[in-house]
């Protein structure tokens, strides 16, 4: 562990948040002595109490001087309104909000209390992801989207969010003004907590040592966390959790995530063959860049909250059309309209991969015996 000193609670450009609330929307007033008075809205998509999704992306004004200096979404998770003041900043991307990700939430905690007046863990991140900006092709495989990202990080320990547009302005900061400028003036920072390998600034060139460095000139604690190793031996990242869904390995990647991987979206029309075959599904389009197995796989659907069995093919319906990527939900033992709701559907077990069947009624006898299976798997859980 490294330490860097403490914030003596000087700040350059005070945060001054006033808050008004109708009917769950909050409106940020943020000023600084170089940028003008902003409105930045909030609007909750629900109300987990006490952690709160946000739709993080809803930007209603903001001022060319605030654009050029980089927004800042500053945002208590654990109470909404509350003002998130000389945080303990966790930086990263955080996709899919894993075990890895939960032990550094940790680590932030208790360098906390060890700070005298130390405010919030928070998650400082960015949005698009850093690699979807330089390289928006292929799509970057998100393991959790911009409007689940918030419950996520709640949920594994973090009080608060700094969300950051990642554009070619921050892409160009050096270092030195990301610590000055970001960390110190904007967000007024009591610690900072990184993984061992972090770089930061224009050309990387903000290393750990130039890090720990600014910490004691600008007086805020640093703290390096090691790579985070599962009980098989293997080190947890968002990069092997993809390459595991990818491969249809569930049991690696939910292991790893700490939680049954899972995807949110809204049921649409499709094409209604499943309704003709005897299972009508629940069909949702996934990002393009979803990178998991095309195959059957036993899985659960939330539905109004209520967790339901199910199975489920994710895939080009290769009997059919070998069309766009699709995921079509059997809900078992459900009637009722979906269309239009928003649902989550969390994959427990990779049954099979797409196939294509000599005739319909092979195709519905497979279709009966991944139904019967993904009911005895879901069971013993």
């Amino acid at each position: 562990m490294v330490h860097a000193g403490t914030n003596s609670g000087g700040f350059s450009c005070p945060l001054n948040l006033e808050l008004r609330t109708h009917r769950h929307e909050h409106y940020v007033a943020a000023s600084c002595d170089y940028v003008n008075a902003v409105q930045l809205r909030t609007k909750f998509a629900m109300l987990l109490a006490p952690i709160v999704a946000l739709h993080l992306l809803d930007w209603i004004k903001m001022t060319e001087t605030l654009a050029a200096r980089h927004a800042i979404r500053l945002i208590s998770l654990k109470n909404p309104g509350d003002d998130v003041l000389r945080p303990v900043i966790a930086i990263g991307n955080f996709d899919g909000a894993h075990r890895g990700h939960r032990a550094v939430a940790q680590t932030a905690h208790t360098l906390r209390d060890s700070l005298p007046g130390a405010g919030p863990v928070t998650a400082l991140t960015f949005e698009p992801h850093p690699r979807a900006f330089f390289q928006p092709q292929p799509p970057l495989f998100r393991l959790t989207l911009a409007e689940d990202r918030a419950a996520r990080l709640a949920a594994i320990g973090f009080e608060a969010l700094a969300l950051i547009a990642f554009d070619a302005e921050l892409a160009a900061t050096s270092a030195e003004a990301f610590v000055q400028h970001l960390l110190v003036e904007r967000l007024n920072v009591a610690a900072v907590v990184v993984g061992q390998d972090f770089h930061f600034g224009k050309g990387r060139q903000g290393t750990p040592e130039f890090l720990v460095e600014a910490g004691r000139r600008y007086g805020f604690a640093v703290h390096f966390v090691e790579s985070y190793r599962d009980e098989a031996g293997a080190i947890v990242s968002s990069s092997a959790i993809r390459a595991s869904l990818a491969e249809g390995d569930l049991a690696t990647a939910n292991r790893m995530l700490g939680y049954s991987y899972a995807v949110s979206g809204e049921v649409i029309h499709g094409a209604k063959r499943g309704r003709e075959l005897g299972y009508p599904t629940a069909n949702i389009a996934l990002h393009p860049g979803n990178g998991l197995r095309h195959g059957i796989y036993a899985v659960r659907i939330e539905i109004d909250g209520e967790p339901r069995a199910g199975v489920a093919s994710f895939g080009r319906r290769p009997m059919f059309d070998n069309g766009a990527p699709l995921l079509e939900v059997f809900v078992i033992d459900f009637t009722g309209d979906l269309y239009g709701k928003r649902v989550t559907v969390s994959f427990e077990a990779f049954l099979r991969g797409e196939a294509r069947f000599d005739s319909l009624e092979a195709l519905i006898r497979q279709m009966d015996a991944d139904q019967a299976e993904a009911r005895r798997i879901l069971a013993q859980q």
